[in-house]
């Protein structure tokens, strides 16, 4: 169904509603049924007696009092009235609801809220349905501001109502029999449309499952075509010399780094390419292991590519290879969008004559006019960052390409071991000598107030500050601070004293660039910025930051953002700011004031919210996990593996030629890769 276009005719759907879904990213009728909801709203209806204080219920009313609605703020408003209900008239508060005006008295309302106690009661839904006729689970979906919840839900019904005789099962009959799994017809309705709870989790049993399975096929299919590739010559240098390299840094490797230089350095000696993952945390030096990766291809007679996420870690990298390689003779290039069209054109020459050794470059390195005489090695840092199609379209430059993937999201060995397959991975645990961790603190207030007397020393004692915000601009649907406001306030709040400046994706390259030179050059003490320095920011002498709605941003990310501090060897800090009252909200941010361990905080995030696209399969043959979680759950993982064996063992069975098409047809279209 991923073939099918939104504007197909048969789905009905309207040029604004294909619109709004291409917000949310969602391009073709497969991803419309398979956006899943993040959670569900189950009515709880009892009687009176039995609420209690903080209690969220839904119970009918008979409204008692004209509706009285008062203005504050910028668009803000709150709506009361008085409404009877089980013989007690409670006081009900409903905010931005305006339009209820029109309620009459003595008109019965459905309500949905949470109870205040005594008479209070503060209303979060309200309609004039009968509670009879109110659904009892309704799902909720990941939404932006100008994409409402009830245009999706609609969206999504009017897809599956006009596809639902398409839908077709992919998991083996006798998979389904013997696990007690409902139909994917069935679950796709279950989980959009349930009456009850229990199938909600019938449908995540076997959307889950479905997910694995697709995704271990996936893994052993392309590993089987990748093996078909050929034999090559191995790579021949001299250890000693990359050895001469490593002694000549000013500062000692530290034995994982070592260890994983042996690894790779013993790879490329191989007669197969190599495929192998670099993971550690944020500032346990993978960077120097890159390098040396690169001196030994280049020393083997080959050119070397390191692709970068950002053009903030471009630049970064090559600063740091060049200064070191540059006096081995080694030609280092860097190429980005925002470089002079002459000086580009003079990068390109040289890589397609083979004058350029090294290329660090940004997306621009995967553009077809980029060309390279002898290309022997690429390495992805930030690996999940790039899509599996783009990774193939730079190692395709060559042939028999080693590749490497860089990863500052690191997970168990175990975990590794699991998902990635027979990859190679090596793991970077122990951190440089002497390096400090983050000192963090978790302020339950999401105000500037609270940490102003240590913003101040910090400031006052020379040191620098981030300030992170969730969003670029105010917005009345997205309650979070915001880069525009934020900074402004800061400007006004330190002027004549410190100057702070923003820093945020929609500005152009060269406004970017201007910004984060003037803030590394310390003509700017305050950088009020949304995530776009998570990676690649290295400026020793900010040692300071705090983030606002620490609450809505991923352990994982928040662990990258606050790595930006303790770059040097005075003391960081990081104040996660944050009014939220959700608890498992308050157990993550704990974690991240409790823990520096990158493994322990990416375990953690895993665990709580889901692997997201921690694999870097986004536009790839292989399946994300949208459902599944790869730490709990374990079982369901390792019987589709062992299904997943059981499947091309047999792969001639008439029963399992359905997935396999399935899977053979994308990995043919888009990958060519195990990530």
């Amino acid at each position: 169904m991923n073939e099918i276009s939104l504007s197909d005719k048969n789905l009905k759907l309207t040029a604004k509603r294909i619109q709004q879904l291409d917000l949310l990213g969602i391009y073709d009728a497969g991803s419309v049924l398979t956006y899943y909801p993040y959670r569900y709203d189950e009515l709880i209806i009892k009687p009176f007696e039995q609420w209690k204080i903080k209690d969220k219920v839904t119970f009918e009313a008979e409204i008692l009092t004209a509706v009285k609605s008062y203005r504050f703020g910028r668009n803000r408003s709150v709506s009361s009235f008085d409404a009877e209900v089980d013989d007690h008239v409670l006081h009900i508060s409903i905010y931005n609801r305006p339009w209820l005006r029109s309620l009459q008295i003595g008109q019965k309302a459905s309500i949905t809220g949470i109870y205040g106690g005594g008479s209070k009661f503060t209303a979060l839904n309200l309609n004039e349905k009968p509670l009879a006729e109110q659904e009892k689970m309704t799902p909720v979906y990941s939404v932006s501001a100008s994409v409402p919840q009830r245009t999706v839900r609609a969206c999504i019904q009017q897809v599956y109502e006009a596809l639902e005789k398409e839908i077709h099962d992919i998991v083996p009959l006798q998979y389904r029999k013997k696990y007690l799994l409902v139909s994917r017809k069935q679950a796709l309705r279950q989980i959009h449309f349930p009456c009850d709870s229990e199938e909600v989790k019938q449908a995540y049993r076997a959307l889950k499952y479905e997910e694995f399975l697709q995704f271990f096929l996936s893994v052993e299919m392309i590993k089987k075509a990748s093996v078909k590739e050929g034999m090559r010559k191995p790579r021949s240098f001299d250890e000693n010399e990359v050895q001469r390299m490593i002694s000549s840094l000013p500062y000692k490797l530290t034995s994982d780094q070592n260890a994983a230089i042996q690894s790779i350095e013993s790879d490329l000696k191989k007669q197969t390419a190599m495929y192998r993952l670099v993971q550690g945390d944020v500032g346990c030096g993978k960077t120097a292991v890159a390098m040396a990766a690169l001196y030994a291809i280049v020393l083997s007679g080959f050119q070397g590519v390191l692709l970068a996420p950002t053009e903030i870690l471009a630049q970064q990298h090559f600063q740091t290879i060049q200064n070191v390689l540059k006096p081995l003779k080694v030609k280092v290039v860097l190429l980005h969008a925002s470089m002079e069209a002459k000086e580009k054109q003079e990068v390109l020459k040289a890589c397609a004559e083979g004058k350029a050794d090294i290329a660090i470059g940004t997306h621009s390195l995967l553009q077809q006019g980029v060309v390279f005489n002898k290309l022997g090695l690429v390495i992805a840092d930030e690996q999940q960052r790039f899509g599996v199609q783009q990774r193939r379209s730079i190692v395709e430059k060559g042939k028999h390409v080693d590749f490497l993937l860089m990863s500052a999201t690191p997970i168990p060995r175990t975990l590794a071991s699991l998902l990635y397959g027979d990859m190679d991975v090596s793991t970077i645990k122990t951190m440089p000598e002497g390096r400090k961790t983050v000192i963090t603190k978790v302020i339950h207030e999401n105000s500037f107030r609270s940490v102003l007397n240590e913003v101040e020393e910090l400031l006052a004692s020379g040191q620098q500050l981030y300030v992170i915000c969730a969003s670029v601009e105010k917005n009345e649907e997205y309650d979070a601070r915001n880069v525009n406001d934020v900074y402004r306030n800061i400007a006004k709040l330190f002027a004549g004293r410190y100057a702070a400046a923003m820093l945020h994706g929609r500005m152009s390259s060269q406004q970017k660039k201007e910004t984060m030179e003037a803030f590394a050059d310390n003509r700017v003490q305050i950088l009020v910025s949304t995530t776009v320095i998570e990676v690649g920011m290295n400026v020793i002498n900010a040692t300071g930051m705090i983030i606002y709605d620490a609450d809505r941003f991923g352990m994982s990310q928040m662990h990258q953002l606050r790595g930006r501090v303790q770059r040097g060897k005075k003391q960081g800090y990081c104040w996660l700011l944050s009014g939220t009252k959700d608890e498992m909200a308050e157990k993550r941010l704990q974690v991240l004031e409790k823990t520096t361990d990158g493994f322990e905080i990416s375990y953690e995030d895993l665990r709580l919210r889901g692997p997201g696209d921690i694999l870097g399969t986004k536009q790839s043959g292989i399946p994300d996990f949208i459902l599944g979680n790869v730490v709990t759950d374990t079982a369901i993982i390792l019987t589709a593996k062992q299904d997943a064996h059981d499947i091309l063992m047999h792969s001639e069975d008439p029963e399992f030629q359905a997935i396999l098409q399935n899977v053979k047809s994308r990995n043919s279209r888009n990958a060519s890769f195990i990530d």
